[in-house]
């Protein structure tokens, strides 16, 4: 017994140690961060050399503030855009929504497609429809659960001016527009993921996208086959980004920060869609994913706390503890407050500890299940890529 308590605050201990680690590579982060934005506002051109640009939107369904969503887009502060809709089927009734929009901003280009969902990946074919259907060299696509303030386009756009530039991305705060279990879901957009994304900027460079907003010129995008590459990828944006990179093109990520509306009303749909992405995750970055195991604190805190209090040492277990807690804060208040300016981080700092917790939750059941069906019984996730469900003979 005193041996395995003994190994258990060894891990405790070690994880401690990882996890300072990351809040100090995160710091770097958010310097670098800051640093590249402020270099990337600042060489923003005047209107007369700002290329016009073709926005992608596809709807699926009455989404939580679509509309205020939408209409987010129309108010840019750009000199020339058109808005391209896609739906799978042309009574979604989110088609109502956007015509609405549509007819109270004449002055904005607009078209409405129907698209169906010939390709196992909907999402994708629908950009690959309204790419084809573009008028504009450069293409922004976006998703339709994302609130943009007027400087948008300006500062998502500028950075692909740069030839050697294929592809920019953007990090996102979470917006929580459906209770509790959805609140800990934007917060963990807003900290865990972002810090995730800043650390990896930092040591290697972007070479993945991030789905609610990835910009791309038609050369570059031809330069790896189009969407057509794309089109049983589920993690298209990791990919996309990723096969760009690949072309020799470099990936910029932007210091412009989205709003990511998350509407998860139940502990059940929250914790499916949570651990669809992390096993998406495993699959396309499968060292990066095994090692973040070690970036979270609160599990090792609370293994500390516990193996040195069965051994009698509590003021080490509440040591540990405390590190684990004082950490979580710290990188609320860095990446959560300093980058991507969630108001949440600071009227209510407790719930990243919270959901540190169940993100290490999270990273331990995606090695559990390989693979649950997508979208539909039609479909089944292999890996990084969407195949048809196979049935038995009798059509199980």
């Amino acid at each position: 017994m005193w041996v395995i308590l003994y190994f258990v605050l060894g891990v405790a201990v070690a994880g401690t140690l990882s996890s300072g680690v990351f809040l100090g590579l995160a710091l770097l982060g958010v310097i670098r961060f800051r640093q590249d934005a402020r270099q990337q506002f600042s060489a923003i051109p005047d209107d007369v050399h700002l290329p016009p640009v073709s926005v992608l939107k596809p709807v699926h369904g009455l989404e939580a503030q679509l509309k205020q969503n939408i209409e987010s887009f129309f108010r840019q502060d750009y000199p020339e855009y058109e808005i391209l809709f896609a739906a799978d089927e042309a009574d979604d009734p989110a088609l109502d929504v956007v015509r609405e929009i549509c007819a109270r901003y004449p002055q904005i280009r607009t078209r409405v497609l129907v698209t169906g969902t010939p390709w196992p990946n909907p999402v994708v074919y629908s950009f690959h429809c309204m790419a084809e259907a573009a008028a504009h060299e450069i293409l922004v696509t976006t998703d339709s659960d994302v609130e943009v303030d007027p400087h948008y386009l300006r500062e998502v756009v500028a950075p692909l001016l740069d030839p050697k530039v294929g592809m920019v991305t953007c990090v996102y705060r979470g917006k929580n527009a459906a209770g509790f279990f959805s609140g800990l879901t934007a917060v963990g957009m807003s900290v865990e993921m972002t810090a995730g994304v800043l650390v990896a900027n930092m040591l290697e460079g972007m070479k993945f996208g991030l789905g609610p907003t990835t910009v791309v010129r038609k050369d570059s995008l031809a330069s790896i086959g189009g969407y057509t590459a794309l089109r049983d990828y589920i993690a298209y944006d990791f990919a996309i980004g990723n096969l760009i990179a690949k072309a020799g093109y470099r990936v910029a990520l932007s210091g412009h920060v989205i709003d990511h509306v998350v509407n998860q009303k139940s502990f059940a749909r929250m914790w499916q869609n949570q651990l669809r992405w992390a096993q998406t995750t495993r699959y396309s970055r499968p060292k990066g994913h095994f090692g973040s195991g070690l970036i979270f604190a609160i599990p090792y805190g609370l293994l500390g706390f516990l193996a040195a209090a069965g051994l009698g040492h509590w003021g080490v277990g509440a040591l540990l503890l405390g590190l684990a807690v004082l950490n979580r804060l710290a990188e609320a208040w860095l990446v959560g407050w300093m980058v991507v300016r969630d108001p949440k981080v600071r009227s209510a700092p407790w719930l990243y500890p919270l959901r540190d917790l169940l993100g290490f939750a999270v990273w331990f059941a995606s090695y559990l299940k390989l693979r649950y069906v997508w979208r539909d019984s039609r479909f089944e996730l292999k890996g990084t890529r969407i195949a048809l469900r196979q049935t038995s003979s009798d059509g199980r």
